[in-house]
């Protein structure tokens, strides 16, 4: 009996460091600052259809679109400071790099300068939600360096979410932006991960 229950608390407790981090509860009265490129401007969709604006009708809460269209880390490692500041944000969804990858920019610059971002939100106790971004493949691989960022700030991480969706022609502008449903079901899967989080 003994040795069961010596496995049953080991297995709790292996189960519990490998949680994910949890969220602060947010509810109507929180702030998301949804930053990063195209992507969070909703380019390919009409005004109104972006993520943010889909993500702000399921949660009920502000969410501001922080997206510069054709923007690289080393520019969002300069603007977030400020936005960050100003707005004060209780929750900040990182989607950025594309552009970079697109580019050719080495995965450790794209890297250092979102490592850099990540630190920005550290210092003001704000939570991050890390989205990756695929690669330049046939595959649209998550970049791996995404995945390291996250477990090295213990940042709340959603991998393969923009993969999925740009392998669906009919989730698709182009090759590499959402469109209208695109932006949809990107807004529904970020708000299902912050549900389980606890923010909502």
């Amino acid at each position: 009996m003994l040795p069961r229950v010596a496995l049953s608390l080991f297995l709790l407790l292996g189960l519990s460091a490998c949680s994910e981090p949890s969220l602060p509860y947010l509810g109507p009265t929180g702030r998301i600052l949804a930053f990063g490129d195209s992507l969070t401007a909703g380019k390919g969709a009409a005004k109104d259809e972006d993520y943010p604006t889909q993500l702000a009708k399921l949660c009920g809460c502000e969410v501001v679109n922080a997206g510069v269209s054709g923007e690289q880390t080393a520019e969002g490692r300069k603007r977030l400071p400020a936005l960050l500041d100003e707005m004060q944000p209780d929750l900040l969804i990182l989607l950025e790099g594309g552009n970079d990858i697109l580019q050719g920019v080495p995965p450790q610059q794209i890297q250092d300068n979102l490592q850099q971002m990540l630190l920005d939100a550290q210092s003001m106790a704000v939570p991050v939600l890390l989205i990756s971004v695929p690669q330049k493949n046939v595959f649209l691989q998550p970049a791996p360096f995404y995945k390291t960022l996250a477990k090295q700030n213990d940042s709340l991480f959603m991998n393969d979410v923009l993969s999925g969706l740009l392998s669906s022609p009919a989730l698709k502008s182009d090759t590499v932006h959402l469109n209208a449903a695109g932006y949809q079901q990107l807004a529904a899967a970020i708000y299902r991960k912050l549900q389980h989080a606890g923010a909502f």
